[in-house]
């Protein structure tokens, strides 16, 4: 019977003993009484004593209301949910936030959003001294809401590379790895050439901050291939970015050569120097490969010298690979010392009787010495039919052609800029000299409103209209009623008439200029090369890098061990039987006593299987050897005589030799040649089996070399207790 609750209240009635009965009514809810709670009355037990317990009814469920139906075709993204414009396209948004305004730098400037921010906050700040680091990134958050970290990171590596930012203090060091000091220690500026060709508040397009408290650049009006000169990097959500650095007066000499109309080629320059390969840089784009190594001085016998460094890598890491290759055995180094400070020192001493020349092969076969770099030129550009920003993967050669037309476009806004002040200047100058010269402020001394000062200033100039280029208007006039009696007093004629010929010949070199743009942006280039090219010559030399295999320059200075019973194989165990000496890359060969077969590569401990036969290095050709093998089956009980040879194989895998799982391996020989392999194996059978004949010589010459995976000839169905080989005298 089912436990009774017990009722909430004890002044609740006896309950009825039908199935309809009532449910309590609220009145004895919540009274107290002289009951303990949890307990039953006497008077209640003994009713339920005297009758039988009521069957409490079922409460009614009611069933959840089934979802509304989507409409047929219509997908979850396209729902009318209350929530769905929130979540419908966030990744998409998200997506696009990280590409657009995090990640992938844009054409015009090459900058990404955070180094932009940087460097209008540096143009702010500027007053030609140097700024605590520190200040810089708190006056950039202002722009840039993600923290000082990404923007300190960000002004170091600017810094660190030099040609934008001016640092003072430790910057850390590119070449060792080593970090920057902190932000408060360090300091930085503007330097010139980024002044010269980043900045112009005349031709930047603006927009508000995030916050719309201040102004910033959409981008910078660069007029020079920024993002080719610096390089960039970068993961955004479904695409990456990475732009190798290139040499700066390469950068100018092809420039120039796309402005002449000619054709022209550049290559990166990485700061950290090197040799590299560019056979299959295919321009930049995504699917080239550019191969660098370091260069590598052999000094003497025991001596090397690294002095230049593959990209992407520092001593630490260098270092960190030539001692782990030492460690594996690949390379055998005595050990390493690291010179480094403003240039790369790294030597690497060799234990005697070395070959410098082999060992250089192994520093670029098995150690960081030689990197491979997979460009993928990826920028921010501006649609041409919506108007609105989009990732695009282009040539490096394509980036530079679009940078150099840019900057042609910006040279010529600002000589139409240039050219409307002159303009304006010749013609306040003019209305200057006039109205001194002949005197027409004279003729507001009588005047009593504003209205008739205008009226008589411009009475006055209408004689001389006919000398002016353009209309006066009001602003003009009102700004010659601006002119101090002391100016007015120490006018001096010669002097307007020289400054309005210098600003008329400014003029006349402003219009040639703009009827001859392509000249003024060959010479634009041509100046930025003159004037600062000089000290930045090419570090990285490029020359065809052949591949070297691994397998010719490896040293065979590892010693192969077996423990057969355990069923393990490692490399340098004095203690366990010696198989022969191998390299780092070899694999072996082991064959186990339940006939199965497995392929590993050498490493300092692998297991293989229990009770090893037959242990060997692998080679890499192929196994010639010819094996014959006799096995007892477990399936059937009957021995089986086989010759084989291995085949191909994968590593790591293991392949039967015989018929069933169980069998047991009797015999097992290697011979180099067929001609080698035995003729007649001695086979004695078990004391305890039925055979008659307990001795047989079996003929092995009908047996076909076949397989591995052949069973092989049927030699007895009896037990077999040994076997031997009769034709030792052949073998």
């Amino acid at each position: 019977m089912p436990k009774k609750k017990s009722a909430k209240s004890s002044d609740q009635s006896e309950l009825p003993l039908d199935a309809g009965s009532a449910a309590p009514t609220s009145e004895g809810k919540g009274r107290k009484t002289g009951t303990t709670k949890g307990k039953v009355p006497a008077e209640t037990k003994a009713v339920e004593a005297a009758a039988p317990a009521p069957v409490a009814a079922p409460e009614a469920i009611e069933p959840a209301a089934p979802p509304p139906p989507r409409p047929s075709g219509k997908k979850v993204q396209d729902e009318d949910a209350p929530l769905a414009s929130s979540y419908r396209g966030w990744f998409l948004e998200y997506a696009s936030y990280v590409i657009l305004d995090r990640a992938v730098p844009h054409i015009d400037d090459g900058l990404k959003p955070v180094q932009r921010r940087i460097l209008h906050t540096l143009w702010d700040m500027d007053d030609g001294r140097f700024h605590k680091v520190a200040n810089v990134v708190g006056a950039a958050m202002r722009f840039h809401p993600h923290g000082d970290a990404s923007i300190g990171a960000a002004l170091v590596a600017i810094g660190q590379r030099g040609f934008l930012i001016e640092p003072q203090g430790n910057y850390g060091n590119m070449l060792t790895g080593d970090e920057a000091a902190a932000p408060r220690y360090i300091e930085a500026r503007l330097t010139a050439f980024a002044k010269d060709v980043l900045f112009n508040p005349k031709t930047t397009t603006w927009q508000l901050s995030y916050d719309g408290r201040a102004k910033e650049p959409v981008t910078l009006p660069a007029k020079f291939p920024i993002v080719l000169l610096d390089g960039a990097e970068g993961i955004a959500v479904g695409l990456s970015t990475k732009i190798l650095p290139h040499n700066f007066n390469d950068l100018c000499r092809a420039a120039i050569n796309h402005l002449q109309g000619k054709t022209f080629r550049i290559y990166p320059d990485f700061p950290t120097g090197g040799i590299a390969d560019f056979s299959e840089y295919s321009d930049g784009e995504r699917g080239g490969k550019v191969k660098v190594r370091a260069k590598i001085e052999a000094r003497s016998k025991n001596l090397l010298a690294i002095t230049e460094l593959p990209y992407g890598t520092t001593t630490e890491s260098l270092i960190e690979s030539i001692l782990a290759a030492n460690a594996k055995g690949k390379i055998k180094i005595r050990h390493v010392d690291d010179n480094t400070a403003d240039a790369v020192e790294i030597l690497v001493h060799l234990p005697a009787g070395s070959e410098p020349e082999k060992v250089i092969q192994q520093l670029y076969v098995f150690t960081g010495c030689q990197q491979n770099i997979s460009p993928a030129a990826c920028v921010i550009v501006q649609d041409e039919k919506t108007g609105n920003d989009r990732p695009e993967f282009l040539g490096v050669r394509e980036i530079l052609k679009r940078s150099v037309e840019k900057t042609r476009e910006l040279l010529k806004r600002e000589l139409e800029i240039r050219l409307g002040e002159l303009e304006q200047q010749w013609h306040w100058d003019s209305l200057e000299r006039i109205f001194i010269e002949e005197r027409i402020y004279r003729r507001i001394e009588k005047s009593k409103t504003w209205e008739s000062v205008l009226a008589e200033i411009r009475e006055g100039l209408q004689p001389f209209l006919k000398q002016l280029r353009r209309e006066v208007t009001d602003d003009d006039i009102a700004r010659l009623t601006e002119i101090r009696i002391k100016r007015i007093s120490a006018y001096n004629r010669f002097q307007a008439d020289e400054a309005m010929k210098k600003t008329e010949a400014e003029m006349k070199e402003v219009k040639f200029n703009l009827k001859n743009l392509t000249d003024y942006a060959i010479k634009w280039f041509e100046m930025l090369a003159e004037k600062y090219g000089k000290g930045h010559k090419r570090r990285t030399s490029y020359d065809e890098i052949q591949e070297i295999s691994a397998k010719e320059v490896v040293s065979a200075n590892q010693r192969l061990y077996v423990n057969r019973e355990e069923g393990f194989i490692g490399l340098n165990w004095r203690q366990h039987e010696f198989v022969q000496e191998c390299t780092i890359l070899d694999s072996a060969l082991c064959i186990m006593a339940d006939g199965s077969l497995k392929v590993s590569k050498v490493a300092d401990k692998v297991f293989m299987g229990r009770d090893i036969l037959h242990c060997a290095v692998f080679p890499a050709d192929g196994d010639k050897n010819f094996y014959t093998m006799l096995y007892q089956d477990k399936e059937s009980g009957k021995a089986f005589a086989k010759k084989f040879q291995i085949g191909g194989l994968s590593r790591d895998k293991l392949y039967p030799l015989v018929k069933s799982e169980g069998s047991k391996v009797l015999y097992l020989e290697v011979s180099k040649t067929e001609k080698e392999m035995p003729k007649t194996l001695h086979v004695s059978l078990d004391g305890r089996s039925g055979a008659r004949v307990r001795e047989i010589d079996f003929d092995l010459t009908p047996v076909p070399v076949s397989t591995r995976s052949a069973k092989g000839l049927t030699v007895t169905k009896w037990a077999v207790k040994e076997v031997k080989r009769t034709d030792l005298a052949l073998k």
